[in-house]
């Protein structure tokens, strides 16, 4: 008995001390002279969950998520850098279109929570969109 509850302490300590993987996305301008993004949401996460996309350059973000019953939504408010988004998500891809007029660091996140547990950004459904020259 002593010897499992020793291996589970160490398995919950070596979880804590990992970083959730963080998966980066370069936009490039396409043909059409937007910068296009898809976003993959799921079970408390984005992938990629860092995107990374240029100063005043039309951006088409396509966002989704995985077919859960758990609901989820897709929030940026940075309202300085020309960007409000709040939507609602499901398994058909949703289109989301801004300018960027503002160079930082913006978070994206999920919103939404059940009941009385914690809410998805804090189970680490969120990144972060950069804005760079």
């Amino acid at each position: 008995m002593t010897c499992l509850v020793f291996c589970l302490g160490l398995a919950g300590y070596s979880h804590a001390d990992v970083a959730p993987d963080e998966t980066v996305y370069r936009a490039t301008r396409a043909a059409d002279g937007v910068q296009h993004v898809r976003i993959e949401g799921g079970a408390y996460f984005f992938k990629p969950n860092r995107v990374i996309v240029k100063l005043n350059v039309p951006v088409e973000l396509t966002v989704s998520v995985g077919r859960s019953v758990i609901p989820h939504t897709f929030v940026i408010q940075a309202p300085e850098a020309g960007i409000v988004v709040d939507e609602s998500l499901s398994s058909q891809p949703r289109s989301i279109r801004f300018t960027p007029t503002a160079v930082g660091s913006y978070p994206f996140y999920c919103r939404n929570r059940l009941l009385f547990l914690e809410n998805h950004r804090g189970k680490d459904m969120e990144g972060v969109l950069d804005v760079v020259e």
